[in-house]
């Protein structure tokens, strides 16, 4: 089995969906790649685009159709402008050219060039595009791709195109694992043994400073949503609250950047109910600026990406474990644990619902918090257990297709229950635990599997067709 470094599971990521934005964006931009390995950008005279499945039926609230007219118009989401994108799309429909791979500009008709296929799915899985590039003698290229969860892309000649493959020296593909090898390297913390493995990509230092780029990214993620007031985009005229709940906590405090607003974070009042809405707020935050094409921290996925820098930042906050240490072992061990999920079942809600979304981040965030809190290497992983077992049977059915409601909401519950998780295996002895993480795990994949496809991110069933958008 592959081994899958921390950082492709939490990492740099742009609104608002990992699968059906970050992954469509990845597919066409591994496209252009192809073009240019077996002809060139030069010979191409037309570039078609046609989305089936979950990607066809929710790609409009989840931008799905934006990010392919980007990723093959040349663009990188990690650098992008995001205030200029609606400005590029605009330009795409108004011109109908498209520059391919930022290199010839050739004839684009959405609808036409780009077509979102809603009566039919692709059967190696439901998250499917094909892509075809006609050159100027007629000849074509066509290539199918999968958006698999969390950004990652398959085809079917090859489960993964993104990177080559890793085997780590302690490779780690269940908790089982994690367990074996830290009692043969007498390891005490879940971290140094990850920390270990990371070397198969890069140099502890690098890692480290990884991590720390990750922190300052969540915060700047953060910052940025307690301080936008007004309407999501999308229809649903949900509102922005993450920075009401700033200032009602803050008072009549003034900051001018994001270290003197952190600063009064920390110096606030601590009652539980204040370190709730504080949590609340920061998970809402980021999952706003998601919502709206901002640059967030896919942690798996982009739904779900609210709940670990809301108990990261929660622990930075009110907690006493503050140094750049803390940061880099909660990030390791989070990121640890997701790779399980995608290794053993799924991060993806189009193949397991919202379990395998804000399920896998509870779980991430809640081994995390154990971990800096001083947990052993059992609890960290019953801490794990404890969080996904209570996201068991979770359903993906966003109204609209947007990454709006319940999504945004759910993310402040994901990170409250990985800190009920934390605090419960904390105090507690794994070996008297009755269900492992493996076994959850199992569960998990299982449930997925029967879980019928209108709770699968195709807004057919549950709250996705309860609800009358019209009147939300």
């Amino acid at each position: 089995m592959e081994s899958i470094s921390v950082f492709e599971i939490i990492k740099v990521g742009i609104g608002p969906s990992s699968s059906h934005t970050m992954g469509p964006w990845n597919a066409a931009s591994a496209f252009i790649r192809i073009i240019k390995r077996e002809r060139s950008i030069a010979e191409v005279k037309e570039v078609f685009l046609e989305f089936f499945g979950s990607l066809a039926k929710t790609g409009i609230g989840h931008g799905t159709d934006i990010a392919g007219m980007l990723g093959l118009n040349g663009e990188d989401f990690k650098t992008i402008n995001t205030s200029k994108i609606d400005e590029k799309i605009e330009k795409i429909k108004k011109d109908q050219t498209i520059n391919l791979g930022g290199e010839k500009e050739i004839p684009f008709i959405y609808g036409y060039h780009l077509v979102l296929n809603m009566q039919k799915s692709l059967d190696f899985h439901p998250n499917g595009m094909i892509f075809k590039a006609v050159f100027e003698d007629g000849t074509e290229l066509v290539q199918d791709f999968y958006s698999v969860g969390g950004g990652f892309i398959a085809s079917q000649e090859k489960n993964s195109i993104q990177k080559q493959c890793v085997r780590t020296l302690y490779p780690c593909h269940h908790g089982s694992d994690i367990i074996k090898y830290c009692e043969k390297l007498g390891i005490k913390r879940f971290s140094d043994l990850i920390l270990i493995n990371e070397e198969s990509w890069r140099s502890q230092e690098e890692t480290k400073q990884e991590a720390l780029n990750i922190w300052q990214n969540i915060k700047e993620c953060i910052y940025k949503g307690v301080n936008k007031e007004g309407i999501l985009p999308g229809g649903l005229n949900v509102t922005r609250r993450a920075a009401g709940i700033n200032r009602k906590l803050l008072g009549d405090k003034i900051y001018k950047n994001m270290d003197e607003w952190f600063q009064l974070v920390v110096d606030a009042e601590e009652n539980f109910t204040n370190i709730n809405k504080w949590i609340a707020c920061f998970a809402l935050a980021v999952n706003e600026e998601n919502a709206s094409f901002g640059r967030i921290i896919t942690a798996p996925t982009n739904g779900a990406s609210g709940v670990i820098p809301a108990v990261l930042m929660y622990s930075q906050a009110f907690t006493e474990f503050t140094n750049e240490d803390d940061i880099v072992r909660f990030l390791l061990v989070a990121g640890e644990i997701g790779t399980l999920f995608k290794k053993n079942a799924t991060i993806s809600a189009a193949m397991g619902g919202c379990q395998a979304e804000i399920g896998v981040s509870s779980a991430m965030a809640a081994a995390g918090l154990t971990e800096i809190l001083g947990g052993s290497i059992g609890q960290v992983l019953m801490a794990a257990e404890i969080a996904m077992e209570h996201h068991l049977g979770l359903t993906c059915d966003p109204i609209k297709g947007l990454v709006q409601i319940p999504c945004i909401e759910r993310n402040t519950m994901g990170a409250m229950k990985a800190i009920t998780a934390a605090n419960i295996a904390l105090e507690s002895d794994p070996a008297k635990a009755k269900v492992t993480l493996d076994e959850v795990i199992q569960t998990m994949w299982e449930t997925a599997l029967s879980m019928s496809d209108r709770f699968k991110e195709t807004s057919e069933g549950g709250l996705a067709i309860a609800v009358n958008v019209p009147e939300c």
